[in-house]
């Protein structure tokens, strides 16, 4: 049986027998996700792919020493761990940028289809880049719930065991940025193509 044929714990268990390549068809399935999460958090490319390799690194770290726990849970739980190495960069002080593009990584190019011609793919990128300021004014505890939900793709469920907070309670802050972002469309008189 090929390896992406195979169930995350199967992968793992060929992982800690030796199989390599059964550790990259695991990364290749999260890498994509757990990155643009970072990077929507730090808003730094260099930083974001630093913080990606300390994740992995405590992936291996942490499978080696056969203390993970087999839940069939891994994407959830890479993805704690992505989150909790963002909070701690916060902790650090660092400074909190607004998110740009930069010539080795833009978000929405991992987003885009290659199916549209130049003029969508331009009205797509001005659509973009204007949701992309909007979602950046949101106060911190909003703008993490839109990023987790629609950026990493993570369910409310999810969401509020990763933040610690209720069901409810990461509901109400998409609630109130989604209120935010409205308000801020009309205030700016903002158009979507």
């Amino acid at each position: 049986m090929k390896v992406t044929q195979l169930n995350d714990q199967e992968l793992i268990g060929l992982y800690l027998k030796g199989n390599e390549r059964a550790f990259e068809e695991l990364l290749g399935r999260y890498k994509e996700k757990i990155f643009t999460s970072i990077y929507l958090f730090v808003k730094d490319t260099a930083k974001a792919e630093d913080i990606f390799q300390e994740v992995f690194i405590k992936i291996i770290k942490t499978l080696r020493e056969g203390k993970y726990n087999h839940e069939g849970k891994f994407g959830p739980w890479a993805m704690r761990i992505s989150y909790n190495l963002c909070v701690d960069y916060f902790r650090r002080g660092k400074r909190h940028s607004k998110v740009q593009a930069t010539d080795t990584f833009d978000i929405f190019d991992v987003l885009s289809s290659d199916e549209l011609n130049v003029e969508q793919q331009m009205m797509r990128s001005q659509t973009h880049n204007k949701v992309r300021e909007l979602v950046d004014m949101l106060p911190p505890e909003q703008r993490e719930v839109v990023i987790l939900r629609h950026y990493a793709d993570m369910s409310f469920k999810e969401i509020a065991a990763m933040t610690r907070v209720s069901i409810n309670t990461a509901l109400g802050r998409m609630r109130y940025a989604l209120i935010n972002i409205r308000k801020m469309v009309e205030e700016r008189e903002v158009v979507f193509q």
